[in-house]
């Protein structure tokens, strides 16, 4: 399970860093620049994974005392078979708590989003401004798209950029998610829409990334730059 892999890894950074800390200061053939260099790109990964993990609010004084715990023998408060529980609990409380907050977030944001100019709120929910109308051809459901785009939560935290990476994306449409197929849909090629996707359009209660929470409301400005239109294939008639 990922909470084991989770814990193992922890382990192993844990006993990597005692090893290299204040228990030794020193090692045959390493300086020790080179050992406080290494202990701290273990600290790294090891918050890292921690922060991915979405395990940011963790008490590190107990942390910390855990695994000393373990390393130097002393008797532990859980055994390692029920911390993956208490993890694994934690996670799912976690989770409910997070997504209900962000649900409550994005009701709220959407409410008064939908009030101010120029902003179109559809029967599905999508709410929609549109920056330019483009001249080219709309893309339906089944036709490949290229576009620029960047992504952000409600609070303004950038999540993605095609921009950001210097190259448009190419996809087709029914690819993605529900909220980009009814929105992009309404513009025509060379056109610019602002989509605001509440979360049953958009990732739904899961994690989409560290970033992207539980039923999170996304702000998306997409540029719509090239239409592929799917060409249909013709009907073969049955041999007779």
């Amino acid at each position: 399970m990922k909470t084991i892999k989770f814990l193992s890894i922890i382990a192993l950074a844990a006993l990597v860093t005692y090893s290299c800390g204040e228990k030794k200061t020193s090692a045959p053939g390493l300086t020790k620049a080179e050992i406080d260099s290494a202990s701290y790109a273990v600290g790294v990964s090891l918050g890292s994974m921690v922060k991915q993990a979405n395990f940011g609010d963790l008490n590190l004084k107990e942390v910390n005392k855990a695994i000393a715990d373990v390393l130097n023998g002393d008797s532990l408060k859980i055994s390692v078979i029920k911390a993956n529980e208490v993890i694994q609990g934690f996670i799912a409380k976690r989770q409910i708590a997070v997504a209900a907050e962000n649900k409550e977030k994005g009701v709220t944001f959407l409410k008064k989003n939908g009030t101010k100019d120029s902003v179109v709120t559809t029967a599905s929910g999508l709410q929609y401004k549109i920056l330019a109308e483009g001249t080219g051809i709309k893309p339906e459901a089944q036709d490949t798209v290229q576009v620029h785009y960047r992504g952000t939560l409600i609070d303004g935290k950038e999540f993605d950029s095609s921009y950001t990476r210097g190259e448009p994306v190419s996809f087709p449409l029914n690819g993605v998610l529900k909220g980009w197929i009814e929105g992009l849909q309404i513009i025509g090629e060379g056109g610019k829409i602002r989509l605001f996707i509440p979360a049953e359009l958009g990732y739904g209660e899961q994690q989409a990334s560290p970033v992207i929470g539980p039923n999170s409301t996304l702000i998306f400005d997409i540029e719509l730059l090239k239409v592929t239109k799917t060409i249909a294939k013709p009907e073969v008639a049955p041999a007779k």
